[in-house]
């Protein structure tokens, strides 16, 4: 499987490329193109629970579909829902924690599971998050450009967690304040955690929820009086 991602960091487009027989899960919504001899299965991957798991604890969807080149090999296209980035991360038995709705697609050798712990709880704006395992390549998307960041053993990095999309597991995680109790509350900045290493992770240059923040206030209000 070869991957060439296309038009970073504002408007990434994955090109896929697969070899006869060969075959990637994708989040539902995520294709944008496909050669003739590409067919697509849409399922429950795992069964009902780890499908809700994931639909409900994960922030991804109860289906998935599962795109399979035909002995001629084929090509497909993907892109995430926001304008952004998207990178490759190659799993090689190491635990992979993904942001709800940063997740976009994978080798079918990696297994996506619902995980609910007080690492997912800290780091997240959520009780969970999504981690892969196993061996392949796994496509996350970004809102705004990914900036990767390599932790030493026991290098500190302090990480707004509207920001996060992936971190290896192996990094530690402890929620802390801004700063003082001025800066915490005047500042502006959201819930941050020190994450501490040795591991990788990768950070969103923007965050979905200041553009949520910044797209409300500019909503039409119903008139006084109305119901």
């Amino acid at each position: 499987m070869e991957i060439d991602l296309q038009y970073r960091p504002s408007y990434s487009l994955a090109v896929i490329r697969l070899d006869p027989g060969e075959r990637i899960r994708a989040e539902a919504g995520a294709m944008v193109s496909m050669s003739a001899s590409v067919s697509v299965e849409t399922k429950a991957e795992g069964g009902l629970f780890k499908s809700l798991g994931r639909a409900v604890l994960g922030g991804e969807s109860f289906f998935q579909n599962f795109f399979q080149a035909s002995t001629d090999g084929g090509e497909i296209t993907l892109a995430p829902k926001l304008p952004g980035d998207m990178t490759i991360i190659e799993l090689k038995d190491k635990h992979l924690m993904i942001q709800a709705g940063s997740y976009l697609a994978s080798e079918t050798g990696v297994d996506l599971t619902a995980k609910v712990s007080m690492k997912a709880f800290l780091s997240a704006e959520g009780f969970s998050m999504l981690e892969a395992s196993g061996q392949g390549k796994v496509l996350v998307s970004s809102y705004g450009a990914i900036f990767e960041r390599e932790l030493k053993e026991d290098e500190k990095y302090i990480v707004d967690t509207t920001h996060l999309v992936a971190f290896e597991a192996s990094i530690a995680v402890v929620p802390r304040p801004v700063g003082g109790v001025k800066a915490t509350l005047l500042s502006g900045e959201g819930l941050v955690v020190e994450m501490t290493g040795p591991g990788r992770l990768y950070i969103q240059t923007r965050s979905p929820k200041a553009l949520i923040d910044w797209i409300v206030p500019q909503l039409p209000k119903p008139p006084s009086g109305s119901q």
